[in-house]
């Protein structure tokens, strides 16, 4: 029997593992399994080379639960270890700069084992006890049983075991007890061990019999050991990768298509990527690919290794080359990341362009479904908008489809302004905004549909990319001001009449919170609409952006501004402006005949001022000045109370607002039922 002290530098290594590991203890059944594994790995290697003799048998990894005696045993037929590789292996521990490197990766547990290659120390963090019962391959090898109880003194004995190979026993700690449920094991193992190379043993097959679920013989597999991405591509059909994608996401919608990752050099690199169909928030996707080293699984966290636009796909990447345990940054600047990172993106963005060239048609049939990848890379690469510039897609209201460059031919003939501006015109809801895509449409002009999540930002991406081009939604301006090719209708009411029709409308506008209106006039004939509402396109989309980037909180906050536009053209708006002069004529004669007046009064003391410096403006002129303004003030105010007195009572008015508000859906509520009992009255 030996006994001992295990070389450490730390006077005692095991509180510190349970101390900095215990947020992740979970992974001592990965560490555990996967030196089983590679013991059995080292064992078949040794047999090709014929450097073992003996018969392999059946090489697996066995894990077992005894819940009775609290222990959990995994057990392997691999190397084994002499007493020798036990006390080199085990008890001689490189731990030199502890402290210092604890300090620096205190929060995070795969740095610890992954740097030190404590893996077998991880099984300290959940036990109270831990026993290595092993024999050697090599002929004559005695087996022996290791002991340790969690200080760092130990236990060496001989051990009654007949076969080659590995058990470890670990009796788990008090506080630790639910790894000892079947349940809990299942759980750890499909998630860390469910397609590492060597067979994984846990309990035995299961069958209906006499009305319920009894053990067979046969053992129960839990993993896959040559999983899709280990294959060939040439030996694999459509149906294995949709199998795969079920058999990794099963409650998801089937994949758009697939990418297969193989290459060997400057790099190692496996796996399969899926681009899924997504259908809610983008924050909701991340985090679906998963990591993997030699079939080992690592991490769901790919940022760093993935390009971030490519978080949002689904399935498997595998390499030994990629340095695990290291921050963000680190991952960054090392070469061989930067490298894989750009395959990846190339391998994307080729597959994307060959699918466009080979099939266009069922590629714009996915456009919908890949759009929001696509525009994520080029807002977020611009060497992948270099590439993707080529196969983007833009989609028209008519639900046509074009490159960047194909439907910059279709409308640059009309729809080019008179500053020689390429104007984009565009809508995000067809329904909501159907009148105002019809009035484009009536002037010949072509109108996009961009009703996707990242659209918004990607309308300003492309008008810096694009020459002397603006992209604005249909109802930002009424038709004609949308794309100025000449000078505008001119309306034939003067501006005292101008000012009048709006005081009258501005007076009846709602009054809604965070909701601003501004009524202005202007000519947009017969035909057109009697009122529309419009809104900026700048500070439409300053807000949307808000919603997207949390810096632009500023915008948020302000309130929407809308422009009631009334038509001076229309019958309808005409005949408001008659009626309103007919009765308001006698109260507003002695008002207007005051503000006359006073206008003319307020225009001689502003010339007189102009000819003057500031400091040679006298206190009684300014006095004079301020005291018109006031008188002016005074009667516009009652000129305006007049006005919206009669507009209060005018039904037509109010029609007329709340129809044009309806059609923008902005008619709610007590609103709207007003809106739908007058409608009645006037039908009757």
């Amino acid at each position: 029997m030996q006994k001992g002290n295990i070389g450490v530098t730390t006077e005692n290594i095991f509180p510190v593992i349970k101390k900095f590991l215990y947020s992740d203890h979970e992974i001592f059944l990965r560490e555990i399994v996967s030196n089983a594994v590679d013991a059995t790995q080292k064992l078949k290697t040794l047999a090709n080379k014929g450097e073992f003799k003996g018969e392999t048998g059946e090489l697996k990894v066995k894990v077992s639960v005894d819940k009775d005696n609290g222990t959990i045993t995994v057990s392997d037929n691999g190397l084994g270890m002499t007493e020798e590789e036990i006390d080199k292996y085990i008890n001689q521990i490189a731990f030199s700069g502890a402290n210092d490197f604890l300090d620096k990766y205190k929060d995070d547990a795969n740095a610890i084992i992954g740097h030190f290659g404590l893996g077998f120390y991880s099984s300290f963090m959940v036990s109270k006890k831990v026993e290595i019962i092993t024999r050697s391959y090599q002929e004559g090898a005695k087996a022996v049983k290791w002991s340790c109880d969690g200080s760092p003194s130990y236990e060496i004995t001989e051990a009654d075991k007949a076969e080659r190979g590995t058990d470890i026993v670990m009796y788990i700690d008090d506080d630790c007890k639910d790894f000892l449920e079947k349940t809990k094991i299942e759980e750890l193992l499909n998630k860390y061990c469910r397609f590492l190379p060597v067979p994984v043993v846990f309990g035995k097959k299961t069958e209906w019999k006499d009305g319920k679920q009894v053990d067979t013989d046969e053992d129960r597999v839990i993993n896959d050991t040559t999983p899709l991405w280990t294959r060939m591509p040439s030996e694999l059909k459509d149906e294995d990768y949709k199998n795969f994608y079920r058999q990794l996401y099963p409650m998801s919608d089937e994949p758009l298509f697939w990418i297969h990752l193989n290459v060997d050099f400057p790099f190692h690199l496996t796996g399969i990527l899926y681009f899924p169909k997504i259908k809610s928030n983008i924050e909701l996707q991340r985090n679906k690919i998963q990591l993997y080293c030699n079939q080992v699984y690592v991490t769901d966290s790919v940022e760093g290794i993935v390009p971030d636009f490519l978080t949002l796909l689904h399935g498997v990447i595998d390499s030994p080359d990629i340095p695990l345990n290291v921050s963000r940054s680190y991952l960054q600047s090392d070469s061989n990341v930067k490298k894989i990172s750009g395959y990846i993106t190339k391998k994307v963005s080729d597959r994307l362009q060959s699918l466009f060239k080979s099939d266009r048609k069922d590629f714009e049939q996915k456009w919908d479904d890949l759009k929001i990848f696509i525009n994520y890379g080029m807002l977020t690469q611009d060497d992948f908008y270099d590439k993707a510039k080529n196969f983007a897609l833009l989609k028209d209201c008519d639900g046509k489809y074009f490159t960047f460059e194909e439907y910059q031919t279709l409308i640059k003939d009309n729809q080019t302004d008179k500053e020689g501006q390429l104007i984009y015109l565009y809508a995000q809801d067809k329904e909501a905004q159907y009148s105002y895509i019809e009035a484009a449409r009536n002037k010949g002009y072509n109108v996009l549909l961009l009703d996707g999540q990242l659209d918004t930002p990607v309308v300003s991406m492309l008008e810096r990319k694009f020459e002397k081009s603006r992209f604005t939604r249909v109802d930002a301006d009424i038709i004609d001001r949308l794309i100025v090719k000449e000078n505008a209708n001119k309306s034939e009411l003067d501006a005292e009449k101008s000012a009048n029709l709006s005081a009258i409308f501005q007076s009846q506008m709602p009054k809604i919170d965070k909701k601003e209106y501004h009524v202005e006039t202007q000519a947009m004939g017969e035909e057109g609409m009697p009122v529309v509402i419009t809104q900026s396109e700048y500070m439409r989309r300053m807000k949307e952006m808000a919603q997207l980037q949390p810096g632009m909180s500023f915008y948020g906050e302000m309130p929407d501004m809308y422009n009631l536009v009334l038509n001076t053209d229309h019958p309808l708006i005409k005949s408001v402006l008659t009626d309103s002069e007919t009765a308001t004529a006698e109260a507003l004669k002695p008002i207007e005949a005051e503000l006359k007046g006073l206008h003319a009064r307020q225009a001689v003391l502003r010339q007189q001022q102009d000819n003057k410096k500031p400091e040679e403006i006298t206190q009684e002129e300014k006095d004079d000045m301020s005291k018109c303004n006031a008188d002016i003030e005074v009667q516009e105010k009652q000129k305006n109370e007049i006005l919206a007195g009669y507009g209060k009572e005018n039904r037509k008015i109010h029609q007329l607002i709340d129809l044009a508000l309806l059609q923008n859906g902005m008619l709610k509520g007590e609103a709207l039922s007003h809106f739908v009992k007058r409608s009645i009255d006037l039908i009757q």
